[in-house]
């Protein structure tokens, strides 16, 4: 514009000389006129044919929303004939495909409650509905050669726990039908994969939504890695405490091994530890999913520097649930006694009438430390807790979970006592005052580990391992009972209500990945595996050696 301008400007300013010119001077000016004018109708073609090049490498969907008289410039003006040829346009993967759910319209004629049902009828709405909606599941398995390619890194150190949580299994020559009839007797519910489709029995009820949201975390592995999760049979209990006690399946006895999944395993029991139904929300307390909970812890750490933290341990849940936890309140402040501790009940049932006002995870990272201690068995607090950048202070635990096995004291948390809480509490405080950095260090060792470790990619990745290797072991060809009904992400959502619904929208994996998993790391060797569990032990011993010269000084 400002080129067309300046040359209309000269052109009639030349145009006046000319007149008192000769005609030979006049004939000269035209000349040149007409040279310039030649050169700026080269530049706007130049211009048009390079955002034409431009446009023609755009993706369709993006080419598709632009009119098109942009487009093609040449419906509106002609193109010259001296334009350059268009570039080929490059050639792109296409994006993948973006999942959706589409409910049919309810049933006006049916009655709503005004208050919602004291408990969640979700699942068993969706296993008793006369009609399918699972018409949009993950169809069969592609070819072997359209999987997609390995994702070139290696998973967390905590995966080559998969291989020792099956390992009594693989030493039986696998898993028979009989095997699985036995870890039926406390399964919650039977989950069948066939073709990348999802079957469910429900043997018993779970507590809250544990067995929603543990079936709804599998059907979002199933969207994620399609024709990625083979065929298999298995059953899954939702109560905390592990049941397949080593000793009564030794010799002749492996033969009838249940391999039952569930949350939590300890160091005398052989149940598969399975990632917990929280990672995709818990709406009886209003706990977000995962991928959510985690940016607030990370913007709840922001808040407040660690160096300006108020420095005592802090603890806030429900100590009804165990007597270790009550045992854990008589360390709180007093009039007499300051174990350096500060203690908070957690009244659940009040906080749901006040809208969980005072339960928000991301603004309790306001303290240098803070004290897990496991309540009837394993605790989820577990992850909220070490992702605070505060020197986690762990009461000895008797349970681990899928990811806690490859945490170490000293590196990521501070091992407290459980036979001497209040003293070995007050010990962990005053030696993270007295020496900061390496407080601050731990606190922030553990954190990361959490985010970087513990995303929603490495869980996912975990479980599409464990169930992969657990399918080989498999002795029969999986079938579907004839109790099972199929599920599915509609079939779940679209029966949901209010927080549950959002928790299970916010939760829904929205496309497929193109990359495969992380690389599976190999089994511990026997030697690794005890080299391991001393190097805890060892850091654990030197803490209580401390305990004990500052208790006689």
């Amino acid at each position: 514009m400002a080129t067309a301008a300046a040359g209309t400007a000269d052109c009639w300013r030349r145009t006046t000389l000319a007149g008192a010119l000769p005609r030979t001077s006049a004939a000269f000016l035209f000349l040149s006129v007409v040279a310039v004018a030649a050169i700026i109708s080269a530049r706007w073609i130049t211009a048009t044919t390079a955002f034409q090049g431009r446009l023609a490498r755009l993706p369709t969907a993006t080419t598709a929303a632009i009119p098109a008289a942009v487009l093609h410039p040449a419906a509106e003006h002609p193109r010259p004939s001296a334009a350059a040829p268009l570039p080929p346009p490059t050639s792109r993967p296409p994006p993948p495909a973006l999942y959706s759910i589409s409910c049919p319209a309810p049933n006006l004629s049916q009655s709503h409650p005004t208050e919602p049902p004291k408990a969640s009828q979700t699942l068993a709405r969706a296993l008793s509905s006369s009609s399918s909606t699972c018409a949009s599941s993950p169809g069969p398995p592609p070819p072997a050669s359209s999987a997609p390619p390995s994702s070139n890194r290696s998973c967390p150190s905590y995966f080559r726990f998969i291989h020792e949580d099956l390992r009594p299994w693989r030493a039986a020559g696998g898993v028979t039908r009989a095997m699985l009839g036995r870890a039926r007797l406390t399964a919650t519910f039977r989950l069948v994969v066939l073709g990348g489709r999802a079957y469910v029995q429900r043997l018993r009820p779970a507590f809250q939504t544990r067995d929603l949201f543990t079936i709804w975390g599998v059907l979002q592995l199933l969207r994620r890695y399609p024709g990625r999760v083979p065929d298999l049979d298995l059953m899954f209990d939702t109560v905390d405490w592990p049941v397949v006690r080593t000793h009564l399946y030794r010799g002749k006895y492996a033969e009838v091994m249940p391999p039952l999944f569930r949350y939590c395993g300890d160091d005398r029991t052989l149940d598969i530890v399975f990632p917990d139904w929280s990672f995709w929300g818990w709406p009886e307390i209003n706990i977000k999913p995962w991928h959510a909970l985690q940016e607030d812890l990370k913007d709840g750490n922001n808040r407040v520097r660690w160096m300006d933290r108020e420095p005592y341990a802090y603890w806030k849940g429900n100590p009804s649930v165990s007597a270790t936890r009550q045992e854990l309140v008589k360390c709180n402040v007093s009039s007499t006694q300051d174990w350096n501790a500060r203690i908070y009940a957690q009244d659940w049932f009040k906080e749901s009438k006040t809208g969980y006002k005072d339960s928000d995870l991301g603004s309790q990272c306001s303290h240098r430390y803070k004290i897990y201690i496991e309540g009837s068995a394993w605790s989820i607090s577990q992850k909220y807790i070490l992702a605070c950048d505060s020197m986690t202070l762990l009461v000895t635990p008797k349970y681990y979970d899928f990811f806690s096995r490859s945490l170490m004291p000293i590196q990521h948390y501070w091992p407290v006592r459980d036979d001497n809480k209040c003293a070995s509490i007050k010990y962990a405080v005053d030696w993270g005052n007295s020496h900061k950095q390496l407080a601050q260090r731990i606190g922030k060792q553990a954190s990361s580990f959490i985010q970087e470790e513990l995303s929603m990619d490495q869980v996912y990745d975990y479980m599409l391992h464990l169930l992969t290797e657990y399918a080989k072991l498999l002795k029969f060809k999986p079938t579907k009972p004839p109790e099972a009904v199929e599920v599915c992400s509609e079939s779940l959502a679209c029966q949901a209500e209010g927080l549950e619904k959002k928790f299970l929208i916010d939760s829904m994996v929205k496309s497929a990945r193109d990359a495969g998993p992380c690389d599976l790391p190999p089994p511990f060797s026997s030697r690794e595996l005890k080299m391991l569990k001393q190097r805890g032990k060892n850091s654990v011993k030197q803490i209580e050696m401390w305990e004990q010269r500052a208790l006689r000084a």
